[in-house]
């Protein structure tokens, strides 16, 4: 027997005691549900430290002055040294 879910994404906190919260829509019959539970594989320090880099980089990579390399500039990997 084929059972149609339907899919709703929620965000929700998992807190000290491994415990989930999350709020459903008012819409949502009470009853058993599946959950799925999407991590994400980075922590937060390393888009923290992406997004203050282009923060503060980004009067240097705008300016046109410092783009100074070309393709044509430099050898290709597998050129003979």
């Amino acid at each position: 027997m084929i059972r149609l879910m339907k899919a709703i994404e929620l965000r929700g906190e998992i807190d000290d005691h491994h415990q989930l919260r999350a709020t459903v829509p008012e819409g949502l019959p009470a009853g058993s549900v599946w959950i799925i539970v999407l991590t994400s594989e980075e922590d937060e320090a390393g888009s923290a430290w992406a997004d203050g880099v282009s923060r503060e980089w980004s009067a240097e990579l705008a300016d046109m002055h410092q783009d100074i390399y070309t393709l044509n500039d430099g050898l290709p990997v597998d050129a003979p040294r």
